[in-house]
This record gives C-alpha cells, sequence and structure tokens, in this order.
C-alpha cells in the first residue's frame, strides 16, 4: 500500500502544481517517473508519451495511468490516474461553489443567457459524428432517447445514469459468458 501511496502522491503534486494542460506536464512527469523515481527509462518514457498524445483523453491523464499501470498494474493506474484528476477536481469545484454566489447577479445572468444558444450549437454539432463513431444506429437509438428524457425531463442525474450504464454492461458481459459455456 506504501508504493500506492507514493504513486498517488507524485501524481497528486504534478496535478497540483502544473498550469498550462498536459504538454506543460509532460518535463515535471519525466522529471519524477524517470529522473528521481526511476520508475522508467527515457526510451519508455518517449514511448509512453507517445501512446499517451495518440490516445483519447487528456495527455498527463493518459500519461499517469500508463505510468501507474507498468509500476503496479491496475490499482497503480487508479492511484496515479486519481492523484492527477484529483486537483483539478477540487479547483473545478471551488469555482463552482463561488460561481453560486454569483449566479443571481442580473449582468451574470445575462451573459450566461447569451452564451446558451452559442454551447448548444457547439454541443449538437458534432453529435451526428459522435454518434456514428459510438455505434448508435437505429437499431439502438431508442437508448440515447431515453437517456435524454431521463435527464431532461425527469431530472435524473447523469450521474446515476453513467452507474447504471456501467452496471447493465457489466450485467449483459456477465450472461454472454454464462452464455458461451454452455
Amino acid at each position: 500500500m506504501k508504493r500506492h501511496l507514493e504513486l498517488f502522491l507524485v501524481f497528486l503534486k504534478i496535478g497540483a502544481f502544473t498550469f498550462g494542460g498536459g504538454y506543460a506536464m509532460i518535463p515535471l512527469i519525466r522529471n519524477e517517473v524517470v529522473k528521481k523515481k526511476k520508475w522508467l527509462e527515457d526510451d519508455e518514457f518517449m514511448d509512453m508519451l507517445a501512446i499517451a498524445q495518440s490516445m483519447p483523453g487528456p495527455m498527463a491523464l493518459n500519461a499517469a495511468l500508463f505510468v501507474g499501470n507498468k509500476r503496479l498494474g491496475f490499482k497503480g493506474s487508479l492511484f496515479s490516474g486519481l492523484g492527477v484528476i484529483l486537483p483539478s477536481f477540487i479547483i473545478i469545484l471551488f469555482i463552482a461553489v463561488i460561481f453560486t454566489q454569483f449566479k443571481d447577479n442580473p449582468v451574470i445572468e445575462r451573459i450566461f443567457k447569451g452564451i446558451r444558444p452559442a454551447v448548444v450549437a457547439l454541443i449538437a454539432g458534432p453529435l451526428t459524428t459522435l454518434g456514428k463513431a459510438a455505434g448508435i444506429t437505429r437499431k439502438n437509438a431508442l437508448i440515447p432517447i431515453i437517456v435524454i428524457i431521463a435527464v431532461w425531463l425527469l431530472k435524473i442525474s447523469p450521474v446515476y445514469i453513467v452507474i447504471i450504464a456501467i452496471l447493465i454492461g457489466i450485467i449483459h458481459l456477465a450472461y454472454l459468458k454464462q452464455k458461451l459455456k454452455r
């Protein structure tokens, strides 16, 4: 458990003291995992960096997951990933709390009402491409429609939707494995 905590603290420090995104974190990650801790060789680090850049998602998180997995397997990925994202999460949470104090300000309210249509357009534009990439077809299009209705009209938190989807996926996988055994 000591090694897991060490992994978590290394990436917590990197996440907390780096501003400017994933590329700004590269020198800190390299310094910690190659030079100080010697968890990776320089060549390995460069390979890991190429993989982290080519994968979807934040590069710094991808790098942390890679290092964590290389060091301590799946649990290492969890600890390093949590360490690198926790500072950003806390900062965003803090901003959200502060924002609630200003949300009733008429000027702020008008600004956000003006921004809403642009945000909707920015989200709606790529939806068709995203839907195709996610494998949405006429056959399974009912799933996103149900999710939209659940979140929008029934006011169910998206967090619960994701948890339910994960559970359904696990149950479905177990069912498929049982079916293959027979």
